[in-house]
C-alpha cells in the first residue's frame, strides 16, 4: 500500500482493554463516526478489533504471547521503531526466540504488507453433548477428533486418541496415497550402541545449517527409538541382519549407521501396518476421497479457534462438514507447486494454505528441499509412454551404500564441491548437480551403484531395480540417470513442542508442520521420525482440550455453506477445468524458473508479480464464467492452495538476505550469522483474492 503508518504501542491482554497513543486519521474518523451515531456497541467491537490486531498470535491457552519490535512502513520498506507488545499483519519477519513460543529477545522485521482486519464471528455459548459421531444429516458429521491426512503422522495420532473418543480420518484419495507411502529410505533413530543421541543431534543441526531449534532436535532424537519400537509392536517389519538385529543403513549427512528400513519401501511398510491397525479400531472412521476445503474457525477475543473442517466428497460431489473438538492437520507437503516433484499428486499444499487462511502462523517456507536424485526419464533406454504425475525417487540410501555421481562425460564431480562427496547433505548435492547441468548444458547426471555386488543391490533396492528394468535399465550393470526434483517442505505451520499451533484446537504433525527440527535443510530420513514423534506428543494436549471443550449441535450453522457449481453446465465447467490446468502448469513453470534451487532477488521479485498477475487473471476468468465466491471444486480448490503456498514461499525467500541451507541466493551468497533466525509469516488480515480467504466467510475488501 502506498501510505505511511506508524505502529503504535498496544496495551496488554490483561485487565485493561487497550492503551492507544495516537491512531491514524482513518481510525479516529471511524471511532468519531460511530460515536456520532451513538453506537457504543460498535465502538466497543471496533476497539476490540484493534485489540485483536494488537494481540500476539499466542499458541494455546496459557502460553506466552509473541512480542514484536515496532516498525515504520512506507510502501514496502520497513524500519525498526519503538517496541510494541504484539502485532498481526500479512508478511514475513525473522525473529529469535524459543521455538516453543517462549519470551522473545529481539525481533527484526524484514518485509510485509499492512492490511485490514477480517470480519469476526460472534463466539457462541456451548452446551455439552455426547459426541458419538452423530449425524444430523448426511452432510454434517460430529466427532471428538478430526484427523486431516492418512500418512504416518495422522494414523499414529488417530490410533492413540481413539482410546479417548471418536475419530474421523479424512483423506484426499485412498488412505495409502500419502507422502509416507512413497518414502523409500527409512527412519533415522539411535539404535546402535556405538551411536548416540548427541551424534544424531549434531548431524541434524549441521545439515540444518544451524537454524534448527536445539530443544526440538533433542526431543526428537531422544524419543525416536521408542517410536520405532512402537511401530514394530504394531506390526511393522523392518530389515534385519544375519544376527537378527535391525539392519541399520547410512545416508548422506549421517555420521553413523542409524537408518531403519524395509528394503527401499520403508514408507509403504509403515503405512501398511498402521492402516491395518486403524481399520480394526471401532472408534476410527476413515473417509476416503474427501478433499479438505477450509478449516472452520471462530474468534474468541483475539484467538482463532478451530471447530472442524469443510470437505468435498469428490466421488459424490457433496460438501460434508465435520464438526469436532480437536483437529489434527497432517496433510503433507506442497511439492506440486513445482513441475517436477517426488510427491504424490495429492501434495498440493492444502493443509498449509488452509491453516494460513485460518490465521495460523507459518514459518520457514523458503526452505524447499529438492531431492538430488529423482529418476530422469529422458536418460532411460525406453522412454515412458506418458509423463509421470510425480517423479520416481532414487533413495538417498543408494549414495549411502556407495553410489557415485558422474556427469555424462563420466567424470566424478562431487569431490569438487564438498569433502564429503556423495555423502554431503541433500542441499549441497542438489546444488552441485544443478551447477553441473548448467555448466555442461546437460539434462541429467548419472548415479552408479553397479560396482557393488548384484545380490546386495537387489536386496537393498528391489523397488528401484524393478522400476528401472521396466524401461530397459539394469542398475546392477548400468548407471541410473538422475535429476533434482522438489521433494520436501522444511517450512510449514509453526508448531510448539506438542504440535500445538496459535489456533486453539488445531494441532499439526508431519510435513505440514514446521517444528524447528529441520532448520534450513532436512537431514535424510528425519521426516518420518519427526512425524512419529510429534504425532505422539500431540496426543495428550489433544485429549486435555477435548475434555475441556463442548460441542453445540447447532455449530454447523455458524458458517456459510459452500456448494458444488452444478448450475454452470458441462461446457462452462469444461472450459474452467481446461483453463485451471493451464494455469497450474504456468504457476509451476514460474516457480521452477524463478524460485528453484538457485535464486536471486530479481528472480524472486519477477516470480512475485507474475504469480500475482496469473492469480488475478485466473480468478477473473472464473467469475466471468459464472463462478461464485462459495463454489468449490477439486481442481479449483487445489489451484487456490497452490497459489497460496507459492506466494508463501516467494515472500519468505525475499525476506532472507543470505544463503543458508536450501535457500541459495546468488546476490547474497554467504551465510550471515546475524540472520540465523526463523522466517515468520503472520496471519493475513486482508483477504482480497479468492485463494486467500476462507470460502465460508464473505470477502472483506
Amino acid at each position: 500500500m502506498g501510505f505511511s503508518i506508524w505502529v503504535w504501542r498496544l496495551g496488554s491482554v490483561g485487565g485493561r482493554l487497550l492503551s492507544l497513543p495516537p491512531l491514524s486519521f482513518i481510525m479516529y474518523a471511524a471511532i468519531f463516526f460511530l460515536l456520532k451515531r451513538k453506537s457504543l456497541v460498535l465502538v466497543f467491537h471496533f476497539i476490540c478489533k484493534l485489540r485483536m490486531i494488537a494481540m500476539a498470535t499466542g499458541v494455546a491457552a496459557g502460553t506466552s504471547n509473541f512480542h514484536f519490535g515496532g516498525i515504520r512502513c512506507k510502501g514496502q520498506s520497513c524500519q525498526q521503531a519503538s517496541l510494541v507488545s504484539s502485532l498481526t499483519f500479512n508478511g514475513c519477519i525473522q525473529r529469535e526466540l524459543s521455538w516453543s513460543f517462549g519470551v522473545s529477545r529481539f525481533l527484526r522485521f524484514q518485509r510485509f504488507n499492512f492490511s485490514h482486519s477480517p470480519v469476526s464471528e460472534n463466539w457462541k455459548s456451548l452446551r455439552t453433548v455426547p459426541v458419538l459421531s452423530c449425524l444430523r444429516d448426511g452432510s454434517v458429521k460430529y466427532f471428538d477428533f478430526s484427523v486431516i491426512g492418512s500418512g504416518v503422522a495422522g494414523l499414529c495420532y488417530a490410533l492413540e486418541v481413539a482410546k479417548h473418543g471418536t475419530v474421523a480420518v479424512i483423506t484426499k484419495a485412498e488412505p495409502h496415497e500419502s507422502n509416507t507411502n512413497y518414502a523409500q529410505g527409512g527412519v533415522s533413530a539411535v539404535l546402535c550402541p556405538s551411536d548416540s543421541v548427541e551424534s544424531h543431534m549434531q548431524d541434524t543441526i549441521v545439515a540444518g545449517a544451524y537454524l534448527c531449534d536445539d530443544e526440538t532436535v533433542r526431543v526428537v532424537c531422544t524419543e525416536g527409538p521408542d517410536r520405532i519400537r512402537e511401530l514394530i509392536a504394531i506390526g511393522a517389519s523392518f530389515d534385519r541382519g544375519g544376527d537378527g538385529n535391525l539392519h541399520l543403513a547410512r545416508e548422506g549427512g549421517h555420521s553413523h549407521h542409524r537408518i531403519v528400513h524395509a528394503a527401499d519401501m520403508t514408507g509403504r511398510e509403515i503405512e501398511r501396518a498402521l492402516l491395518e491397525a486403524v481399520v480394526s479400531d471401532p472408534n476410527i472412521s476413515v473417509f476416503e476421497h474427501h478433499f479438505a476445503i477450509d478449516l472452520l474457525t471462530t474468534l474468541d477475543g483475539p484467538h482463532a479457534v478451530c471447530h472442524g473442517v469443510d470437505t468435498l466428497n469428490v466421488e459424490t460431489q457433496e460438501v460434508v462438514r465435520f464438526i469436532s473438538k480437536v483437529t489434527l492437520l497432517a496433510s503433507g507437503g506442497a511439492g506440486h507447486i513445482y513441475p517436477s516433484t517426488t510427491n504424490p499428486l495429492v501434495a498440493t499444499g492444502d493443509g498449509m494454505a488452509m491453516a494460513h487462511r485460518a490465521q495460523a502462523v507459518i514459518s520457514n517456507m523458503e526452505f524447499v528441499q529438492f531431492h538430488p536424485t529423482a529418476l530422469a526419464d529422458e536418460g532411460l533406454p525406453i522412454k515412458p509412454k506418458k509423463t509421470r504425475e510425480n517423479s520416481f525417487l532414487i533413495t538417498e540410501a543408494v549414495r549411502g551404500d556407495g553410489g557415485i555421481l558422474y556427469n555424462l562425460g563420466m567424470e566424478r564431480f562431487m569431490p569438487l564441491y564438498d569433502e564429503r562427496a556423495e555423502l554431503a547433505p541433500r542441499d549441497v548435492v542438489a546444488r552441485s548437480i544443478d551447477d553441473q547441468l548448467k555448466k555442461r548444458n546437460e539434462k541429467y547426471v548419472l548415479l552408479d551403484i553397479s560396482h557393488k555386488p548384484t545380490e546386495k543391490i537387489l536386496s537393498h533396492f528391489p523397488n528401484i531395480a524393478a522400476e528401472c528394468l521396466k524401461y530397459g535399465l539394469d542398475i546392477t550393470s548400468q548407471p541410473i540417470p538422475v535429476v533434482p526434483a522438489a521433494h520436501y517442505m522444511c517450512g510449514g505451520v509453526r508448531a510448539g513442542l506438542q504440535g500445538e499451533t496459535n489456533v486453539r484446537g488445531l494441532y499439526v504433525a508431519g510435513e505440514v508442520a514446521c517444528t524447528g527440527l529441520h532448520g534450513a535443510n532436512r537431514l535424510a530420513s528425519n521426516s518420518l521420525l519427526e512425524a512419529l514423534v510429534f504425532a505422539r506428543r500431540a496426543v495428550q494436549p489433544s485429549i486435555d482440550h477435548k475434555k475441556s471443550t463442548s460441542i453445540d449441535l447447532s455449530a454447523s450453522n455458524w458458517w456459510t455453506r459452500t456448494v458444488v457449481p452444478k448450475s454452470l453446465g458441462c461446457n462452462v465447467m469444461h472450459n474452467i477445468l481446461r483453463r485451471t490446468k493451464e494455469v497450474r502448469k504456468e504457476l509451476q513453470s514460474i516457480m521452477w524458473r524463478y524460485v528453484g534451487i538457485v535464486r536471486s532477488t530479481t528472480s524472486l521479485q519477477t516470480a512475485e508479480w507474475r504469480i500475482d498477475e496469473l492469480e488475478a487473471e485466473w480468478e477473473t476468468y472464473l467469475f466471468e464464467h459464472g463462478w461464485e465466491q462459495t463454489f468449490v471444486g477439486l481442481e479449483a480448490c487445489e489451484m487456490r492452495n497452490l497459489f497460496c503456498c507459492a506466494k508463501l514461499v516467494v515472500s519468505s525467500a525475499l525476506a532472507r538476505h543470505e544463503s543458508r541451507g536450501l535457500h541459495y541466493m546468488v546476490d547474497f551468497p554467504h551465510v550471515e550469522e546475524n540472520k540465523r533466525l526463523p522466517t515468520i509469516i503472520l496471519p493475513s488480515l486482508v483477504n482480497c483474492t479468492w485463494s486467500s480467504r476462507q470460502l465460508h466467510k464473505l470477502p472483506v475488501c
